[in-house]
């Protein structure tokens, strides 16, 4: 069993544990009955745990969502599939671990599992990249997709990164590549793909494995661009504005749902999923044999033509009128009418003309110029004054040496012929 691990501001849960602890251990020592200090605590635990979670923070809700004790994707995988066989590499450069994937069964239905993994100790954590993706995992990813559109199987996705890995190696191997490419082969998967985001969704890096038919989110789980240290050291040059940052960026289930971002949002146990990870795997699996019902009838081609839809809607938004414009527009839909033809354009605000500065006459500003004649005295003094300098010979070549050379063998000529006569 894990450590229980509290976070700073769980400090009242942590010292009504230790309490717990200790009498526990002394009823161990003792061989004396505690029950009715333990149920006291225990009652005192699940109410303050209660008032502390009814009133979240963005930003603490983004630390739950980065618990330690948070279950992983394979500890769902575990909990919730039969029959998991893990596939390794992308086939092209290396086996990428912060990504796991492989076939399984839910119920019935052979599927196929795919899912970011951090780590539980500094070695795992290691070995998994913190669940920072490199190429090769995404690319492991998209042939794991690829294998389950050839043989007809469902995709189930689960989320929980930081981001992308930014290093220098990624980059070379073309990392944005990578992410773009999964995005475009998911939005045309011709087979049901559910994406449940079970801790942190971090920007293109978990949008590489969410575009998906069906988007659930756990209770304490974040959806977001930008981690809310890095939105902060962009926008205050300092990550300790991050709690700031994470109001502004929208990154929580409730507020995501909101704006249609998300489908679904799974509530968790009391305290986080940590708290109890059977409960809350069993709630999930509930829900995502729901989901995968209800798109396994569906046509390969409207399952596209829906996801297709579902992708392009991102960021598009409603901009409200004024209400003078709204009438307008009540009137013109009133009267059946275009709104050009219905009545006068919005009403403008008139602004009082500000009176400009008299301009200032030509011969004032311009500067005196000087006659032609002046100009023509003044360059003959200048080149009369001026010392001359010797004429510079230019070095005789092979062609101006036969010019003159030509002109002599001609008047030569002619006194030959005297001579001779």
């Amino acid at each position: 069993m894990a450590k229980a691990v509290f976070l700073d501001f769980e400090k009242d849960l942590g010292e009504i544990y230790k309490k717990m602890e200790e009498l526990e251990n002394k009823e161990l020592e003792t061989g004396v009955s505690e029950n009715e200090a333990l149920s006291e605590l225990k009652r005192k635990m699940r109410t303050r745990t209660a008032e502390i979670y009814a009133d979240l923070t963005p930003w603490q809700t983004a630390l739950v969502a980065r618990h330690p004790n948070r279950p992983y994707t394979l500890d769902y995988i575990d909990a919730i599939f039969e029959d998991f066989h893990e596939l390794h590499g992308d086939r092209t450069f290396a086996d990428d671990q912060s990504i796991v994937g492989g076939l399984a069964r839910l119920g019935e239905h052979a599927v196929m599992v795919i899912g970011h993994q951090k780590g539980r100790d500094t070695r795992e954590r290691t070995r998994r990249n913190f669940g920072m993706t490199k190429p090769e995992g995404y690319r492991k990813a998209l042939r794991l997709m690829k294998l389950a559109e050839k043989f007809s199987l469902p995709v189930f996705t689960f989320v929980d990164t930081p981001g992308a890995y930014p290093g220098i190696d990624a980059e070379e191997r073309n990392q944005s590549e990578a992410i773009g490419r999964n995005i475009y082969e998911l939005a045309k998967l011709r087979v049901p793909v559910i994406s449940t985001i079970i801790g942190e969704g971090g920007s293109g890096g978990a949008l590489a494995i969410a575009v998906c038919d069906s988007l659930i989110m756990l209770q304490y789980s974040t959806y977001s661009v930008i981690s809310p240290e890095g939105c902060a050291s962009i926008l205050w040059k300092s990550a300790d504005k991050a709690p700031e940052a994470a109001q502004a960026l929208a990154l929580t289930s409730d507020r995501l749902l909101e704006l249609g971002l998300v489908d679904k949002v799974i509530s968790e146990p009391l305290g986080g999923a940590h708290r109890d990870p059977k409960l809350m795997a069993s709630t999930l699996r509930k829900t995502l044999v729901d989901q995968l019902k209800a798109f396994l009838t569906m046509d390969p081609d409207a399952l596209v033509e829906r996801r297709l839809g579902r992708l392009m809607n991102y960021g598009r938004f409603e901009e409200k009128c004024s209400s003078a414009y709204e009438l307008l527009c009540q009137a013109a839909h009133e009267s059946e009418l275009p709104l050009e033809e219905s009545a006068a354009e919005e009403p403008k605000t008139t602004e009082p003309e500000t009176p400009k500065k008299p301009r200032r006459s030509c011969a004032l500003r311009r500067k005196p110029v000087a006659k032609k004649s002046q100009v023509a005295e003044t360059a003959e003094t200048v080149a009369e004054t001026a010392p001359k300098k010797p004429a510079r010979r230019r070095p005789a070549t092979r062609k101006t040496a036969a010019k003159k050379e030509a002109p002599e063998a001609a008047s030569a000529e002619p006194a030959k012929e005297q001579i001779q006569a």
